[in-house]
């Protein structure tokens, strides 16, 4: 009502993403305003390629612009592990430790009763297609420490339990450079569930 029908509409736009409220969405259109027009050009670019570039691998359901994707598709990789993680930017900040040398599997999502999401609705059914021959030696459940996460953990452990595959979670707890004074009670139990013997 107060700007032009070009930036209200932009505005409208931003506001619409995650965590954007209307005056970071009044600020960022009006950056876009200020940018030049090659620069406003290539932006629309990268979003109207990111829709049709990208699609979900057909092995690990990550996003890629190639399929299998490129994990999947490298052969020095261990096939016997699986890390199941929620989402496509949770296996890049696995990727990001270069720790883990086997393959992924991405829910896109977690079993949350109150958002109305069970396990047909997170790539369960995919997961469990991946089990069916004696490949896959153990499944690391990395779902986030959060009530839906955990859940999700707890219904894939009993799900993959008649398959004979070893099932971990990764540990949580305290993180490095924090202060014991400042962690909640729930931090300090599962730091203390996961305590391990010092060599």
């Amino acid at each position: 009502m107060f700007y032009p029908e070009p930036i209200a509409k932009l505005i409208d736009s931003f506001s619409r993403l995650p965590g954007i409220g209307p005056k970071t969405a009044a600020r960022l259109a009006f950056y876009v305003l200020r940018m030049k027009e090659e620069e406003v050009i290539d932006f629309a670019k990268a979003l109207v390629n990111v829709k049709r570039n990208l699609t979900y691998c057909t092995v690990c359901c990550n996003i890629t612009d190639t399929d299998p994707c490129r994990i999947c598709s490298d052969k020095s990789r261990d096939v016997s592990v699986i890390c199941v993680v929620q989402e496509p930017k949770d296996l890049v900040a696995m990727e990001r430790t270069r720790e883990f040398k086997g393959h992924y599997h991405v829910l896109n999502g977690a079993i949350s009763p109150m958002d109305g999401l069970g396990p047909d609705d997170i790539r369960v059914a995919e997961l469990v297609r991946r089990l069916g021959d004696d490949t896959v030696q153990e499944l690391i459940l990395a779902t986030n420490p959060n009530i839906e996460g955990e859940a999700t953990a707890m219904y894939l452990s009993r799900l993959v339990k008649p398959f004979g595959i070893k099932v971990t979670r990764i540990a949580h707890g305290l993180p490095v450079g924090g202060d014991l004074e400042y962690a909640d009670e729930v931090t300090i139990s599962k730091a203390l569930e996961g305590r391990r013997e010092l060599y």
